[in-house]
């Protein structure tokens, strides 16, 4: 018997003035797995993020929750157990980095439980236990990120979204956030799409890739099948 996929867009079509950003897509997102989208600037993938998010108008096609179909509108996505951190660390500079976490579980009105979720986070996190009370302007680049997915946690999400969450970070660090990203998905099971440039590091935590070019899918497959493939070359390299 097939299993209910947690997460579907079908045949998803999405314009942008007269840009067709995506043209007739099909992706899925299945319990606990990493779901890696990769292509060129302008394939879609960010707007792949976007649509499920309800951040992007979709022209035709479907978004389905469960199997069941939804209109995903931001706010009520986040209740089902989405949660986006897109890229470019939007952290909230003048405040410390305990406000950006409280921040990040708007949802939850139960201060005990905003408490108690702030310290299982921040658990996973150690650099930011340190600096809990510190404002987040004042974090490296790599510990702004750290924070981003921190408070994208808030909420315990099902599925979390990541756009680019290597982007202007040192290879060191970008190793640091890989291995966080693993790691938040080992420990609560939650599902992961992430749009990211930095291939090779990745492909060795995720379970599945899909390939974008010119807003359609090229290529799905498992992602370690694309150490040895050409497909990137082709898309990339236009070979």
């Amino acid at each position: 018997m097939p299993t209910e996929k947690l997460l579907q867009l079908k045949n998803i079509s999405v314009h942008y003035g007269g840009v067709k950003a995506l043209d007739g897509v099909d992706v899925y997102l299945d319990e606990g797995e990493i779901v890696v989208l990769i292509g060129p600037n302008g394939a879609g993938k960010s707007t792949i993020l976007k649509t499920i998010f309800g951040l992007a108008p979709i022209d035709s096609g479907e978004v389905l929750w469960h199997e069941k179909k939804i209109r995903p509108v931001s706010y009520e996505v986040v209740h089902l157990g989405v949660a986006f951190v897109p890229q470019g660390r939007r952290v909230f500079t003048h405040l410390t980095v305990e406000e950006n976490l409280e921040i990040g579980g708007f949802i939850v009105k139960n201060k005990k439980e905003i408490k108690r979720r702030i310290e299982e986070v921040i658990e996973i996190f150690p650099a930011l236990k340190q600096k809990r009370r510190a404002k987040s302007g004042t974090l490296s680049g790599g510990q702004q990120q750290m924070l981003a997915l921190a408070r994208g946690l808030m909420t315990d999400p099902k599925v979390l979204l990541l756009d680019e969450p290597s982007l202007g970070l040192a290879p060191k660090i970008v190793k640091e956030v890989f291995a966080k990203i693993k790691e938040i998905n080992e420990r609560h099971k939650t599902a992961i799409m992430i749009v990211e440039h930095n291939i090779k590091s990745l492909l060795d935590i995720a379970n599945r890739a899909y390939v974008l070019d010119k807003g359609k899918v090229a290529y799905e497959g498992p992602a370690h099948t694309l150490h040895n493939s050409n497909i990137l070359e082709k898309i990339f390299l236009g070979k």
